[in-house]
């Protein structure tokens, strides 16, 4: 794709009447570009604002289809702000998206990023809330992370495979795994999974991370869709709970192998010299979505037990947001399809 530089002039600006919503949207991003040199205006490349115009794209459809679900609510139960452009925080979602484009991720390829909307009481208005996606965070990584591993193996357990892993020691310079698929076609139950971070011109450096059943389904979020990871939900009927559970069966090979890749690309360090704007906006949002999580776990369990904290606790990784209501039903689950 080209990579000539297009410039926003004001002329195109004075236009955002006339312009269709994508076009005001992409307007809308653009103001929030940093200002050019010498007060000149912001220049963007074409694959910037072809990056934009996805973000819209993928918001339209976001907007559009819930609030076809919420309309699908009968009166009684359905929330009276609409799912509509007119009411997005819009300064909030244009510095949000100057951010995440900046770094390159790109809601239409598949799990870089998704855009969940929850209702703000404060502001009477949804604020989108963009979560990356395990291929977003790897790309992040890469990009800015310190000491990337040059490739990484995912793999999961099954009860009829054969593991045995290697860990460095005085005697083993490197650390490595033995894994056998003994029957491709009748693994047995799925215990767990690791992957093996592997550096080429460093061997020592290799890294093996093993984490069990337990260790993987903790880090479940707590609105995840039984859709995609399995168990009970509960069934409705003209918009309303019957109060009968049904059982899913959910793609539970697929959120093991994407909780493991999260955790590998979400652990990588990031290197200081190489932290711009753009990515310390990215942190910060995320550091309020997990400042949120503290928060509400702290006034659930208020006056009702001891909350204890050890290593382990603070590795956990909080792939929701946690709202001021409820996320829209659809949304459950943060949108990574099953599929890899």
């Amino acid at each position: 794709m080209s990579t000539k530089a297009v410039t926003t002039t004001k002329n195109e600006l004075a236009k955002a009447g006339e312009a269709s919503p994508s076009e005001r949207f992409t307007m809308a991003v653009i103001k929030e570009f940093p200002n050019g040199l010498n007060g000149q205006p912001t220049e963007l490349t074409s694959f910037q604002r072809k990056l934009i115009q996805n973000y819209f794209i993928k918001l339209d459809g976001v907007l559009k289809e819930a609030e076809s679900k919420r309309m699908a609510k009968s009166e009684q139960y359905r929330d009276a702000l609409a799912f509509s452009w007119n009411n997005v925080n819009m300064n909030k979602l244009a510095l949000d998206v100057v951010a995440y484009s900046s770094i390159g991720l790109d809601p239409l390829q598949k799990n870089h990023i998704h855009p969940i909307p929850y209702k703000n009481s404060k502001t009477n208005q949804y604020d989108i809330t963009l979560m990356e996606g395990f291929n977003g965070l790897e790309l992040k990584a890469r990009k800015y992370g310190f000491d990337v591993p040059d490739d990484v193996i995912f793999e999961l357990k099954f009860s009829t495979d054969v593991f045995k892993s290697h860990k460095k020691n005085a005697q083993n310079k490197v650390e490595s795994y033995d894994f056998e698929i003994t029957d491709d076609f009748n693994r047995g139950e799925l215990e767990g999974g690791f992957y093996y971070m592997i550096y080429n011109d460093n061997p020592e450096k290799n890294k093996l991370v093993v984490m069990n059943r337990s260790q993987i389904e903790k880090r479940r979020p707590e609105y995840a869709s039984a859709e995609f990871w399995g168990g009970e939900k509960d069934e409705w009927k003209n918009s309303k709970k019957t109060g009968n559970k049904v059982k899913v069966e959910g793609w539970e090979e697929e959120m093991f192998m994407k909780t493991l890749k999260r955790h590998c690309w979400d652990h990588v360090n990031i290197d200081s010299q190489k932290i711009d704007d753009h990515l310390m906006r990215v942190l910060e949002n995320e550091q309020q979505g997990n400042d949120r999580e503290v928060v509400e776990q702290i006034q659930a369990e208020a006056n009702k037990k001891q909350i204890d904290f050890n290593e382990e606790d603070l590795d956990v990784d909080f792939e929701e947001v946690k709202t001021e209501q409820p996320i829209p039903e659809g949304f459950e689950e943060v949108a990574e399809e099953p599929g890899f």
